[in-house]
């Protein structure tokens, strides 16, 4: 296996978000080093194998770069393993940037680059010998706007990347038709869509667009699931099924979630980490950043004194 330089290719083109969607989630996953993934969990009536655990992460001293424009500065994190993180912080602040350093597609845009390290448990996703598309396959992503591919089925949306790699799971080749409905099940979608799995994915409800791509994302069974607003498109009843969704997918996966509500981060997150132009001001319980914040610049941002 090849590795993969720190620095990124100055040639390479930016990668739409539908392209890199697909790119980083129909990724095979080779590294003799991955860690197994175990099925969801089980629901009532389901036939499922026990639960599996996400796995910690952790940045140190991370600096994100576009060009000579510092982004990230100095960052150091943890990210407890089946836990929900929220990252709040006023527009331009860098949390986006951080959680797409997470699974590398920072480095896809030309001129990008990334110094620090960044652990998954106890290996370092930049580190030599790294397959870039396994770190994708093992961290998630869900985008801001549902972005389902436009020339698929429902079912084929989250069969995608399952048949790029075969269909296999702890190098045993498995039903993708059994897959495909366990990852509608574990992303609270497949009653709503079990009699029209052939139809196309964007004729879906905003929100039923998104827990679609949850569902084409928990399909490849990654460790770490990295959502970046995904709730900012979506109308309250839609956002109230995701939020409800976070809680459940904690269970399996270590969850980084990007937010600009700050009610939907006191109410979905663990822990909560304030950015500020680049900065990590203050990372802490939520209950506490939200009623007790350590640093004044915290205490003005969750007051709404400006953001």
């Amino acid at each position: 296996m090849n590795g993969i330089p720190r620095r990124s290719d100055q040639g390479e083109e930016a990668l739409p978000e539908t392209a890199a969607a697909e790119r980083q989630q129909n990724s095979p996953w080779t590294p003799s080093s991955a860690t197994p993934i175990a099925a969801t969990r089980s629901r009532a009536g389901d036939s499922r194998e026990a639960p599996s655990q996400g796995r910690a992460v952790v940045l140190a001293d991370l600096n994100a770069y576009y060009g000579k424009a510092h982004a990230i500065k100095g960052v150091g994190l943890d990210y407890a393993a089946n836990q929900v993180t929220a990252m709040i912080g006023p527009s331009g602040c860098g949390k986006s940037t951080l959680v797409r350093c997470i699974n590398r597609m920072h480095e896809e845009i030309p001129g990008a680059y990334t110094t620090g390290s960044i652990m998954l448990d106890d290996q370092d996703i930049y580190g030599e010998n790294v397959d870039v598309v396994a770190v994708r396959r093992a961290v998630g992503m869900v985008f801001q706007k549902p972005n389902p591919f436009p020339t698929m089925s429902i079912f084929d949306n989250v069969a995608a990347g399952l048949r790029l790699t075969g269909g296999r799971r702890g190098g045993k080749r498995e039903n993708i038709k059994d897959r495909v409905e366990r990852s509608l099940r574990g992303a609270g979608l497949w009653e709503e869509v079990k009699d029209r799995l052939s139809e196309p994915g964007i004729g879906l409800s905003g929100g039923q667009q998104q827990r679609l791509c949850i569902a084409r994302t928990i399909a490849v069974e990654p460790e770490v699931i990295l959502m970046d607003e995904p709730c900012s498109a979506l109308d309250p009843i839609a956002t109230l099924k995701v939020e409800e969704l976070i809680d459940e997918l904690k269970t399996r996966y270590t969850i980084v979630i990007v937010t600009h509500n700050m009610q939907q981060a006191a109410r979905v997150a663990d822990t909560t980490a304030f950015m500020l132009a680049g900065e990590l001001v203050e990372v802490g319980p939520t209950e506490r950043i939200f009623t007790k914040p350590s640093d004044s610049r915290t205490e003005d941002y969750v007051s709404g004194k400006f953001g």
